[in-house]
């Protein structure tokens, strides 16, 4: 397996990086490393580490993207910036797949730009893997598409469907469409729309229809599609709800457990993995010709670790083949 990992990106520079990259090497024999970025600043930190040379390197790009600017502009003035040029290289199948930890909006934009699309994907979109009460779901998209059309949404739940079979080992996933309400009428007209068309898909046996906010870590669906806007915004409120929820808890539960202090903690430290994203490595942009991982900006050498283990288990469960098969299953149109 070979990635290409965006070296520069994330909160914390390059170091995060290059650790979380040395230790899925030394865990995997067959994978291939490609640190992309500033030469200057990686040389340095790679001469104080130990690491099997042969499977990694550098590769030079001039500059990044920071989190403070705006994708579009920033790329049109970094032309060889270091997400580019992991793009480039797996559009060359330098690389089998790209790993990053920068700016979620420059490394789908990034994406788009190259046009490396799976065939039959009308737009790749981003799915996270949910904690829930059964289990977990996984809702995508949370930020790639924002604005998708019907069309758009039914390929997600294709693509949705397989990763939650191939990755979480659900064997016949569930299909909701997020929306205001379970009725047929609510929502917009895309959003209707959507509904009639998911109806007559090649997985109307498994889909149930609208589900509400409310029902997403009920476990409800195994899978919730919605457009981009709506699943970013799930996402980025779920992750304040959960650092909220585990301070709280923290507290409250220490100091009524203060005798039992050490059971607390571990059981606490049980119950924050679940909701972890470090645990999880990064979300997969799913669509594209070949792999791309995208991590948390503020991601330690854990996540990219774990990034990388994602990476490639994507690879090896041959997700992309799944999802041109059955995107090629026909579709009838809206009547």
């Amino acid at each position: 397996m070979r990635i290409a990992l965006d070296a520069m990106g994330g909160d914390f520079g390059p170091q995060p990086n290059i650790d979380g990259a040395i230790a899925a090497l030394n865990e995997d024999s067959g994978l291939h490393v490609t640190l992309v970025g500033d030469v200057a600043s990686l040389q340095p930190l790679l001469m104080q580490a130990s690491y099997p040379a042969d499977r990694l390197k550098i590769h030079p790009a001039e500059g990044w993207v920071e989190m403070s600017e705006k994708p579009v502009e920033a790329l049109r003035k970094k032309p060889n910036c270091s997400i580019i040029v992991c793009w480039q290289l797996m559009a060359s199948k330098a690389v089998d797949a790209v790993v990053s930890a920068g700016h979620t909006g420059a490394v789908v934009a990034s994406g788009l730009r190259t046009r490396l699309f799976l065939k039959g994907v009308k737009r790749p979109g981003i799915a996270v893997a949910l904690p829930t009460i059964k289990g977990k779901t996984v809702l995508m998209d949370v930020g790639a598409n924002p604005g998708a059309r019907p069309e758009h949404l039914v390929q997600y739940g294709t693509m949705g469907s397989i990763y939650a079979r191939e990755m979480l080992g659900i064997e016949q996933p569930t299909v909701g469409l997020m929306n205001i309400g379970s009725e047929d009428g609510k929502g917009t007209d895309d959003v209707r729309d959507s509904l009639a068309l998911f109806e007559k898909s090649p997985f109307r046996d498994r889909f149930i229809g609208n589900v509400e906010g409310r029902d997403l870590y009920s476990g409800t669906a195994d899978v919730v599609i919605c457009e981009g806007f709506v699943g970013n915004v799930l996402l980025k409120a779920a992750e304040g709800m959960v650092d909220m929820f585990m301070q709280t808890v923290t507290t409250e539960v220490l100091g009524v457990l203060e005798k039992e202090r050490p059971l607390a903690v571990q059981a606490l430290n049980e119950l924050s993995k679940r909701f972890e994203y470090h645990e999880a490595g990064g979300a997969p942009l799913l669509g594209v010709d070949g792999v791309a991982i995208i991590c948390h900006g503020s991601s330690n050498s854990r996540s990219i670790f774990n990034a990388l283990r994602v990476a490639t288990t994507l690879k090896n469960r041959q997700i992309n083949e799944q999802i041109i098969h059955e995107l090629s299953l026909p579709i009838p149109a809206i009547s």
